[in-house]
């Protein structure tokens, strides 16, 4: 049976992934994710000058200390960016490096404290640890993702149009700016609840491995939203799981080797941009573009008083397999389905020449169909005109 203790720190973790994929999901697409890593670094900081202004470990006091670092990190990434010409990749790379290099001194400047340092903890923000996680912080993360929840239900079309073309929502008079601080509001606090879990150093990764892995496997945002959020909540809850069945691992490392896992998997077995099922398509195309080629080769021998053309030792294979071709009288001749098919193949030939010459606007989309699958996508009127045209040169499909 599942201890009190185990639960909330499921719970937790499992509320935080969820979280972070709703949110990471607009971050991967405004490509904001490792200004989620300069904020978490720079998070440390405000985390120790919290402990110190407290007096103590004080779970709020350090969050708020760790927000407001975190955003005066952000603020200078885009200070650099807009009144320097150091470019943000490199902005970010001083922020995260002096701020994280701040919060070092300041923990070990704690822990040399006779009175409280032993005590303070703060090496668990720094790889995570979630065996210290209670009810009320539950309740805050929970909190949180409410809140993250509620605004981007909000305004889920507003941050579509800014995430996929800021130019077109400036023009529309949005206030992309100010969608974009929201944004990073919503990131900030994020980070902000993910620190005690998953740690200064690996959070940024709860942010973009879920919806990076829910990007292989749909191509609209709202579905892409929700699958990342799932993700991010199966995420959380394995790692932590699994961290408290083997209590010598860090907890952070673990959720973040169970996200790079389900990445790993979309990667390859996802079922339209996964690279198993790309290869598998690049290898049905270009086995049609060689049967296409083949048929277009045996149309000239429809009529049986002419021999078949020469042919490859693999496209006799590949003829004779399919039932194009067959052995008489010592000789290879055309059976009637392969003259059916070469047939077939000519007029789709000849229809796709003539969209190609005559309709160039209809082609984009269509090249990954079958004739007969790109005709169902055309007008009805231009359907028609193309049959009537293709009837009239002795070749309709």
């Amino acid at each position: 049976m599942i201890s009190y203790n185990t639960t909330i720190v499921l719970l937790g973790a499992s509320l935080l992934g969820a979280s972070a994929g709703l949110v990471g999901s607009f971050a991967v697409l405004r490509r904001r994710s490792l200004m989620g890593d300069a904020l978490a670094h720079a998070a440390l900081p405000g985390l120790c000058i919290a402990f110190l202004i407290v007096g103590g470990r004080n779970l709020p006091a350090m969050q708020l200390g760790a927000f407001a670092t975190g955003v005066a990190g952000v603020l200078i990434v885009a200070g650099l960016r807009r009144y320097t010409r150091i470019k943000e990749d490199a902005a970010i790379g001083i922020v995260l490096s002096v701020f994280f290099g701040l919060g070092i001194v300041l923990v070990r400047l704690i822990q040399n404290q006779t009175t409280t340092g032993s005590k303070a903890g703060l090496d668990s923000y720094i790889y995570g640890k979630t065996a210290g996680m209670i009810a009320s912080d539950v309740y805050f993360i929970a909190g949180v993702s409410v809140v993250c929840l509620l605004t981007i239900a909000l305004l889920f079309k507003e941050f579509r149009v800014v995430s996929f073309d800021p130019g077109f929502a400036h023009v529309q008079g949005l206030p992309t700016f100010a969608l974009d601080t929201l944004l990073m509001a919503l990131i900030s606090l994020t980070v902000v609840i993910g620190l005690p879990a998953v740690g200064v150093v690996l959070v940024a990764a709860l942010l973009i491995l879920p919806a990076a892995a829910a990007r292989f496997w749909t191509d609209r945002l709202g579905r892409m939203v929700l699958l990342a959020s799932a993700l991010g909540w199966l995420i959380g809850a394995v790692g932590a799981a699994l961290s408290a069945r083997y209590s010598g691992l860090p907890t952070g490392p673990v959720i973040v080797l169970v996200g790079a896992a389900v990445f790993l998997f979309s990667v390859l077995l996802a079922p339209r941009r996964g690279f198993v099922a790309r290869a598998l398509r690049r290898q049905s195309l270009r086995r049609r573009v060689a049967d296409q080629q083949l048929l277009e080769n045996l149309a000239p021998a429809v009529n049986r008083a002419l021999d078949l053309p020469p042919l490859s030792p693999a496209q006799q294979r590949r003829a004779l397999g399919q039932g194009w071709i067959e052995q008489a009288a010592g000789r290879l001749r055309l059976a009637a389905p392969g003259a059916q098919a070469a047939q077939q193949a000519a007029r789709r030939n000849a229809a796709w020449r003539m969209l190609l010459r005559d309709y160039p606007d209809q082609i984009p989309g269509l090249f990954d169909l079958d004739f007969d699958e790109a005709r169902q996508n055309l007008t009805p009127d231009l359907r028609a005109q193309l049959e009537r045209r293709l009837l009239l040169a002795g070749a309709a499909p």
